[in-house]
């Protein structure tokens, strides 16, 4: 006759019942912890990701772009295009450039306070997107809003630009 081993007969982390091997309540927290230390490890690798590809970006955003004839064309067709698709859509506004609010001056305090000013505070591209629309499509009819479109921890984080098409609402 077989006899019944007792759960005092194995170490306690392998303590078994029938064909299954149970961890012990302390090594159970213990595996709980380590599971919950590396989803931190990993969401502050990602975070410390983030924040690089943040740095890189501002830093690129910050150079303006050479606007060659040839410059100019491309960006006017990419633009129409973006247009015409969202007219299809029956859609009277799209959002035509994302960048963080380093790339103003006040990191976006005017434009989150709808300063007329707002547009002084622009640096690098973000400024250059703001003259063509200035220049060139402003006369053609277009308006164009800025307005802070995400929140991290609370503070501005990015800055959207969005061109309208739309008729004016009459109050």
């Amino acid at each position: 006759m077989e006899t019944l081993k007792t759960q005092s007969d194995k170490p306690h982390a392998e303590q078994a019942l029938g064909d299954e091997t149970f961890m012990s309540a302390t090594d159970l927290r213990n595996y709980m912890t380590e599971m919950q230390m590396a989803r931190a490890s990993k969401a502050v690798d990602s975070m410390d990701r983030a924040s690089k590809a943040r740095q890189d970006l501002t830093k690129t955003l910050t150079q303006p772009v050479d606007l060659t004839p040839e410059r100019l064309k491309e960006i006017g067709q990419n633009l129409l295009h973006k247009l015409r698709s969202a007219a299809q859509r029956s859609e009277t506004e799209l959002m035509v450039m994302r960048f963080p609010v380093d790339l103003c001056s006040d990191h976006g305090r005017a434009i989150n306070n709808a300063d007329p000013e707002w547009p002084d505070t622009l640096t690098g591209r973000p400024r250059q997107a703001f003259e063509l629309w200035r220049d060139q499509l402003k006369p053609a009819g277009y308006q164009l809003k800025a307005m802070i479109i995400e929140w991290p921890g609370g503070m501005p984080g990015d800055v959207g630009f969005f061109l309208s098409w739309g008729e004016k609402k009459k109050f």
